[in-house]
C-alpha cells in the first residue's frame, strides 16, 4: 500500500475551518487520560464535563483494526461524530491541548514493513485531521517495543526504525496541513525507560531509542511512575513504588540522564518532563500515592519544599521548569470514594498554584449573583455555577453533575473576594463576589 503521494487537502480544509485559534502550551500543565468507555467503577465523562483544570487531554484509545498492527482508527464510542469534533474544538478554543493516544495495554502496534508503515502515517494523518486535535500520545505497551540490540543512538530492530521515522513524516505532514506543530507526548512504562539501567534488551529501555530521536521533538514526557515494581535510581540505590523517592528518583533520572548498556541515555529538559500517576488507587494495580506524599515530592522536585525521603536530589536548587503532572485517569479522578471527587486536580492545583489553572474568561459583576456582599446565601439568576474559587485560585465548592442550583449557601466561606464560574462551550465566566 503506497501511500505517501496522497495527502490531505479535504481534511486539512476542514479542520483549520473547524477548530479554534489555540492558546501558548499549556505550562504547568494537568495532563489526563480520557476514556473512550464506561467502567462501572470510573464512569463515563463526556468532553463538555472534564474538569476545566485539565490543560492537556489525551483520548484513550486509538488502536489498530482487527487483524492488523498498523491501520490506527479512532471512534468516539458514545458521541455523535460531528457533536464529539464540536467538544474538542470548544476545549482547543478554551486553551487546551486535545491529542489521542495510541496503543494502550490492550493494543499492539507494530510497522512490520514499508507498507504498514505508510499505511500507518496515512490513517493516523487522516485520524488527526478528521478530529481537529493538536497531536499524538505514543502510549504503547506489551510486545509493540521491543529491541534486540544496538544502541539507544543507533537501533538496529526495523520496527522501531520505522516508528521513529513514521513519527517524523507524520509531524512534517501535520505542519503542512495545519500549519502548527504536531503537539506530541509519550507515556512509556517505566521499564522501557529508566529500565534500561537494568537492561538493555526486550522491553528494558526500549523507549529509549524512540525518544532520543525525537528528543526535539517531544512535547511532555510523562513516564508512568506505576504498575512498575521496583526500580534503580540515578544514585544506584533501588526504589519502591508508591513512595516520595520513587516519584524524585524516577523523575530525576529522565532529567539528568543515566548510563545503560546501549550507551549513555542524555537526560530531557525539565520542562519536557512530567510525572505520572494514578488518580485513584483502583486506577492502577500498584504505584498510587497519597496527595499528601505527592506533593511533597513535587514540591522537593520543584525546589519549593523539604527533603521528604532518603533520596537527595542531583539539583540542590530542583527544577522550577518541570513541567507538571499526569495522571490516569480523568474518569477516576472525577470518582468521589478516590480521596474525593478531583483530588488530583485539587493536589496539582496546591502544588502549581491558582497561575497553572485559573481561567479567567469574561469577568462579569452585574446583578447576576445576589446579595454582593454576601453573608449567607448567594441567590443567581440565568446562570449555572461550575465551581467557586477563592483569591489564591484553590477551588472551595464544586457543583454535583447534572444538578442545577439558583441558591449556594456560603456562609461557612472566609470573609474575602471570590470567583464564580460557569462554562458555556468551552467558554469560561467569572462572576466576583465578596463574602462578609
Amino acid at each position: 500500500m503506497d501511500c505517501r503521494s496522497l495527502r490531505f487537502p479535504l481534511l486539512a480544509s476542514l479542520s483549520l475551518v473547524t477548530a479554534s485559534a489555540v492558546a501558548q502550551d499549556p505550562a504547568p500543565a494537568l495532563i489526563g487520560y480520557w476514556h473512550n468507555w464506561n467502567d462501572a467503577n470510573a464512569p463515563y465523562l463526556s468532553l463538555d464535563q472534564i474538569d476545566p483544570r485539565y490543560n492537556v487531554i489525551e483520548l484513550a484509545f486509538a488502536e489498530p483494526l482487527p487483524e492488523t498492527t498498523s491501520a490506527i482508527e479512532f471512534t468516539p464510542d458514545f458521541e455523535v461524530p460531528q457533536e464529539f469534533m464540536d467538544q474538542i474544538s470548544a476545549l482547543r478554543g478554551a486553551g487546551k491541548k486535545v491529542l489521542i493516544s495510541i496503543g494502550g495495554a490492550n493494543a499492539t502496534v507494530q510497522l512490520n514493513d514499508a507498507d504498514e508503515r505508510e499505511q500507518f502515517v496515512y490513517l493516523t494523518m487522516s485520524m488527526l485531521l478528521t478530529w481537529g486535535v493538536d497531536g499524538l500520545d505514543i502510549d504503547l505497551e506489551g510486545s509493540s517495543v521491543s529491541i534486540t540490540g544496538g544502541t539507544i543512538e543507533q537501533p538496529v530492530d526495523s520496527t522501531i526504525i520505522r516508528l521513529i521515522d513514521a513519527l517524523q513524516e507524520i509531524m512534517v505532514e501535520y505542519r503542512e496541513a495545519t500549519g502548527r506543530k504536531l503537539f506530541l507526548t509519550m507515556a512509556p512504562e517505566t521499564a522501557y525507560v529508566q529500565g534500561g539501567q537494568s537492561a538493555f534488551g526486550g522491553i528494558w529501555g526500549a523507549y529509549l531509542p524512540i525518544i532520543h530521536a525525537l528528543r526535539d521533538s517531544i512535547d511532555i514526557l510523562q513516564v508512568q511512575l506505576y504498575n512498575s515494581g521496583s526500580m534503580f535510581g540515578p544514585d544506584g540505590a533501588i526504589y519502591e513504588q508508591g513512595t516520595a523517592d520513587f516519584i524524585i528518583s524516577q523523575t530525576e533520572a529522565v532529567i539528568q540522564g543515566f548510563n545503560t548498556a546501549g550507551g549513555f541515555f542524555q537526560g530531557m529538559r525539565p520542562d519536557q518532563v512530567a510525572v505520572g500517576l494514578p488518580a485513584c488507587n483502583a486506577a492502577a494495580g500498584g504505584g498510587y500515592v497519597d496527595t499528601a506524599t505527592v506533593r511533597a515530592a513535587v514540591e522537593y522536585l520543584l525546589g519549593e519544599g523539604p527533603q521528604p525521603g532518603s533520596y537527595t536530589l542531583q539539583e540542590p536548587d530542583g527544577y522550577p521548569d518541570l513541567r507538571g503532572m499526569m495522571t490516569w485517569s480523568i474518569n477516576w479522578d472525577a470518582v468521589s470514594s478516590c480521596n474525593g471527587a478531583y483530588s488530583y486536580a485539587d493536589n496539582f492545583e496546591r502544588i502549581f498554584g491558582d497561575q497553572a489553572t485559573f481561567i479567567p474568561g469574561t469577568l462579569v459583576t452585574g446583578p447576576r449573583l445576589f446579595p454582593n456582599p454576601v453573608t449567607e446565601e448567594l441567590r443567581l439568576t440565568d446562570i449555572d455555577p461550575q465551581r467557586i474559587i477563592d483569591q489564591q485560585g484553590r477551588e472551595v465548592w464544586r457543583a454535583t453533575v447534572g444538578v442545577r442550583t439558583r441558591t449556594l449557601n456560603v456562609r461557612d466561606l472566609s470573609p474575602g473576594l471570590y470567583m464564580l464560574q460557569t462554562m458555556d462551550q468551552g467558554r469560561t465566566t467569572s462572576y466576583r463576589f465578596i463574602k462578609h
